[in-house]
């Protein structure tokens, strides 16, 4: 009996398997190298636990969000999907909109950028974000 149950838990687990070969055509890194001082007074909204600004750079702008108060994100506001020459709207504080096709992309501490829209299989692009004292270096290496 305990071999016929794992023998189906195995089978369902291979059948729910899923392979990369849809994010093959996603946009995967764009080269960025960027630093920003946090004693900056354009980044004040940066500096309290969920504050955020939006900065020069990247493709079509990058989204700087203080998680905890010390730990940082950043996304390019490049759509995935990559037919938008509109940058990606921050919403709710939770997600990166696309405005020409309503797609929306969770970010936030391990979130990475998923899709949260049905049917969109890229992520959003999410940088490195290394913190140093008030200086944050966004890079995508």
């Amino acid at each position: 009996m305990i071999k016929k149950t794992l023998l189906i838990i195995t089978l369902l687990a291979l059948v729910n398997c899923t392979t990369n070969e849809n994010l093959d055509n996603c946009i995967q890194e764009l080269p960025l190298s960027r630093t920003v001082n946090l004693n900056n007074p354009e980044l004040i909204n940066a500096l309290v636990p969920g504050g955020f600004v939006l900065l020069n750079g990247g493709t079509n702008g990058i989204l700087l969000q203080n998680v905890n108060g010390n730990d940082f994100v950043a996304y390019d506001r490049l759509c995935p999907s990559g037919n938008c020459n509109e940058p990606m709207t921050f919403e709710r504080g939770l997600v990166l909109k696309c405005p020409c096709d309503g797609s929306e992309y969770g970010v936030g501490f391990g979130i990475g950028g998923q899709p949260q829209t049905e049917g969109f299989l890229c992520p959003a692009i999410e940088y490195n974000v290394i913190k140093n004292g008030a200086v944050l270096r966004i890079t995508n290496f």
